[in-house]
């Protein structure tokens, strides 16, 4: 007979004895086993601990690490087993791993069958669409400002101070950032403008020793700006 490990989690104690109780979601768990001819070997509980972070729900990770090849990892709801989306599909990478499948009943995904699995690797894709939304908005934010001479960075770049939120330009690094850009137009390796600057003793903007990934750094930020 194949086997299932459930797990069943409230995030309150209120919750422990009302809506989705630790109970309720125990009875529908066996309930889902019975009809489909599955042992419930094990029932792994996390009362009053919210979904948040993983590490901290000892029943889940219990659970994960007696999953094992062919057997299921049954939860009431997706919602149970992980507070987003994202961590969801990591704990799926997780199960997938061990060879085991998962069913989330409210959402009716059951991996062991072909339309679960298309389901879950349809959230995995929507999942990755957002976030490469949410990654081009900020990229799209950050050439906002440099184009406005804002500032765009937890760091001031070389050649600027930030005051009242924008990028001031300051002369005596404006000059030197120049002296650079002529330096490598002029054939110099970025070993070599790095060695002159730091043998004349000229700072960076944190007061340390240039370095060929400083001048690498600065060189494509000054395109860039110049781009804009």
């Amino acid at each position: 007979m194949k086997q299932a490990i459930a797990y069943i989690r409230v995030s309150t104690e209120k919750q422990v004895h009302e809506g989705a109780s630790l109970e309720a979601q125990k009875n529908s768990i066996e309930q889902w086993c019975k009809a489909n001819r599955y042992e419930l070997t094990d029932i792994y509980i996390d009362a009053g601990i919210s979904g948040k972070n993983m590490k901290t729900r000892q029943g889940l990770l219990k659970a994960l690490a007696t999953l094992k090849r062919g057997m299921v990892l049954v939860s009431y709801s997706l919602s149970r087993l992980a507070r987003s989306t994202k961590d969801a599909l990591v704990i799926g990478e997780l199960v997938a791993k061990k060879q085991a499948d998962m069913v989330s009943l409210t959402e009716q995904i059951d991996t062991t069958t072909a339309a679960g699995k298309m389901m879950f690797q349809m959230m995995a894709v929507l999942a990755e669409f957002e976030r490469n939304l949410v990654a081009e908005r900020t990229a799209n934010a950050l050439q906002h400002k440099k184009r406005t001479g804002q500032k765009y960075t937890n760091k001031t770049p070389y050649g600027f101070e930030a005051i009242e939120g924008r990028l001031v330009e300051v002369k005596q690094e404006a000059a030197v950032v120049a002296e650079i850009q002529a330096s490598r137009a002029s054939g110099a390796t970025l070993q070599a403008i790095a060695n002159d600057l730091n043998g004349r003793g000229v700072p960076t903007k944190t007061g340390k020793q240039w370095q060929p990934a400083t001048i690498h750094l600065l060189l494509k930020r000054s395109r860039l700006v110049a781009a804009n």
